[in-house]
């Protein structure tokens, strides 16, 4: 007869794992004897290595008692049921390590591959990191909008930024907000190639991102986020204004310019 230590030593568990199955009534408690011990038999000891054998594989402690009842057939059915809940757990959890894995670089967080690519293919052209957030977080609000039209619309953004001038304007905002200087001169620079870039744009009858799903939220959203991420953001749209350009993200011609 063995006592619950030697019992779970031979079974290859805890004593407290064995208590557990005491108390889930898994494992069927034996009296004691006259001395106050509980002592187990043969019987206990291949009971509780099927359980430890069933629990190892991943059966559900909650399944376990059914299926050392069950019939040859039973207990294969049983297996196979647990086996697809498990291989697709498994699937599961291998998307799970994909995503993370994703993550590492920090673009990709509530953004798909091609916004990553993208952001990536600022950082080679010169956009300094301040800049590349900035626009990762634009990128969030426009995919939890728009995530179906991601990968329609990025082609063209990157096909941007072979413009010198998009890309000047990159490296212009980057040196802007990078410094502290309340009132940069540079600001001025940046809205004349804006404003260049929007009518160039108007003239060609170019569709702004988004602007046929007829929703103002995401751009309004966007706009707030520059102004709360810096001050001179401001500053940069009423020098839009100026030159007939409303807007930092949806900029609109105005009907006439601001005297």
């Amino acid at each position: 007869m063995l006592t619950i230590g030697q019992l779970a030593a031979y079974a290859g568990v805890t004593v407290r794992a064995v208590r557990h199955y005491h108390q889930i009534g898994l494992l069927p408690e034996p009296e004691r004897d006259a001395s106050g011990y509980r002592r187990y038999g043969a019987t206990a000891a291949v009971s509780l290595i099927k359980i430890r054998t069933l629990a190892d594989a991943g059966v559900p402690l909650s399944q376990i008692s059914r299926m050392l009842e069950a019939d040859a057939s039973a207990f294969a059915e049983a297996i196979r049921t647990i086996d697809s809940q498990l291989r697709a757990e498994i699937e599961r959890l291998q998307a799970s390590r994909r995503h993370i894995a994703r993550l590492t670089a920090g673009d990709s967080l509530a953004l798909p591959p091609e916004v990553a690519a993208y952001l990536d293919r600022l950082r080679s052209i010169g956009v300094s990191e301040r800049i590349v957030d900035a626009e990762r977080d634009g990128w969030i609000l426009v995919a939890a909008r728009w995530p179906e039209r991601i990968v329609e619309w990025m082609p063209g953004k990157v096909a941007q930024l072979d413009d010198p001038q998009v890309a000047r304007l990159y490296r212009v905002l980057s040196e802007i907000f990078d410094d502290d200087v309340e009132d940069d001169p540079r600001l001025a620079e940046a809205a004349d190639i804006m404003a260049c870039l929007a009518e160039q744009a108007h003239a060609a009858g170019e569709v702004i991102l988004g602007e046929e799903a007829d929703d103002d939220l995401p751009h309004d959203l966007i706009d707030a986020l520059a102004v709360e991420s810096d001050a001179r953001v401001e500053r940069l749209r009423e020098l839009m204004r100026e030159r007939g350009w409303s807007g930092w993200n949806r900029m609109e011609r105005l009907a006439e310019p601001p005297a």
